[in-house]
């Protein structure tokens, strides 16, 4: 199991950097991405602190730890700029808090996100078909989440991902322990959103891809 999406307790999640890794590893985790909630206010400590432990935690384990960010509630045009910057302070991973139907995420964040190059668009919600081809031709991944109320738009982004092509992977987006979901529920609940086998299997393999690219 691989999951790219994830958060501490430096944000909203309830557990530590190590003790959430140390929760995953014993599920059966291969790779985990550290991905807390940031804005301008705490883009530096996240990034710093998880990218520490992250470190030091790879050297010792066998489970890969990805040190990255996930922009949330930051204002479209603000958004590009803050991707930049997370890069250039050393976040491995970049996702952007998708337009999900659960919040009120301000109209536009999923194309600010695309067009601004993250990694991936976590819980899209209804994205558009329009973005949908941005996010194809970027080569930014749709995800499709494990996680209670985003995950009720699963279905409509598996829709608008095959229509334009786009790539997609799969995430817990885990706050707490009982989200770090086994592959196998997290197969049985992309099952339910409608992907094929196949389409399961090549999105485990994108999350492989981008833990070789950002680990290496």
């Amino acid at each position: 199991m691989i999951s790219l999406h994830t958060h501490t307790f430096f944000s909203d999640g309830e557990l530590g950097v190590s003790e959430l890794v140390r929760r995953a590893e014993a599920k059966g985790y291969r790779a985990i991405g550290v991905t807390d909630h940031v804005d301008d206010a705490n883009l530096e400590f996240i990034i710093s602190n998880v990218s520490k432990c992250a470190e030091k935690l790879n050297a010792v384990l066998d489970i890969k730890i990805v040190a990255g960010v996930e922009i949330t509630h930051v204002p479209p045009v603000l958004i590009p700029e803050m991707i930049n910057r997370a890069r250039k302070l050393g976040a491995k991973i970049i996702c952007v808090h998708g337009e999900t139907i659960i919040e009120p995420v301000t109209t536009g964040t999923n194309k600010a996100a695309i067009l601004g190059g993250v990694d991936y668009l976590a819980h899209p919600g209804l994205i558009t078909a329009e973005d949908a081809v941005f996010a194809a031709k970027n080569g930014v991944f749709l995800e499709i989440t494990t996680r209670k109320g985003h995950a009720y738009t699963n279905g409509h982004v598996l829709k608008m991902a095959r229509i334009a092509g786009a790539k997609m992977i799969i995430n817990t987006d885990s706050h707490s322990p009982s989200d770090l979901v086994t592959r196998e529920n997290a197969e049985q609940i992309a099952r339910g959103a409608g992907l094929t086998e196949e389409e399961i299997r090549e999105c485990f393999l994108n999350s492989e891809r981008i833990v070789q690219e950002a680990l290496s």
